[in-house]
């Protein structure tokens, strides 16, 4: 990685716990099995790239970009994404742990989160419309101010969402699903 620019390279099994990396771009690339907690991958370009089981808990991405990035079966808890570069910012997640995490006053439209761990995840004032939690457990998620236009929460569970600070037009949700939009009523529904 001691490259300024990498293109269509594929790293494996790289080992880069508690290390700094900045001012590299990566285009096109995979990483796969790689450990990078705790590193320093600020002011990165990471553009059209796949992490696939990767550990990157606690990584700092200060000014980092990601630009069309999925990430597949990744450890990504207590990771800051408010601090990445808004520009272009577009990822995907599939299958990853994403609790602590934060995405506050991200623009996240048309995000998809499938199969994950997303407790205790900070959504203040995200814009997550048109967005997709299939499966996901949102166990002490916050959303406040969050704009929820037509996301799919139909299999997601353990949300809690207050309906008069999010809006959330044509959002949708499961039967099941209704106890977490009245929660702070304080009602009981059979």
């Amino acid at each position: 990685m001691e490259e300024l620019i990498h293109i269509q390279k594929t790293f494996d099994k790289i080992n880069f716990i508690n290390k700094k990396v900045s001012n590299r771009e990566f285009e096109d690339c995979i990483f796969k099995n790689c450990d990078f907690s705790n590193s320093d991958f600020s002011n990165n370009t990471f553009m059209d790239c796949e992490f696939i089981d990767c550990n990157l808990s606690m990584t700092k991405l200060i000014g980092t970009n990601l630009k069309t990035v999925n990430f597949i079966n990744c450890k990504l808890m207590g990771i800051e994404f408010n601090t990445c570069n808004d520009f272009l910012f577009q990822c995907s997640f599939q299958d990853c742990v994403l609790d602590y995490a934060s995405f506050t006053n991200k623009k996240m439209v048309k995000t998809n989160f499938t199969n994950c761990s997303i407790r205790d995840v900070n959504f203040s004032n995200t814009i997550l419309s048109n967005s997709v939690f299939d499966n996901c457990n949102l166990d002490n998620a916050l959303f406040h101010e969050t704009q929820l236009k037509e996301v799919d929460f139909t299999t997601a569970y353990n949300y809690k969402i207050d309906p008069e600070y999010n809006p959330m037009k044509k959002a949708r949700f499961s039967r099941d699903g209704i106890t977490g939009l009245l929660n702070k009523h304080d009602i009981k529904i059979n």
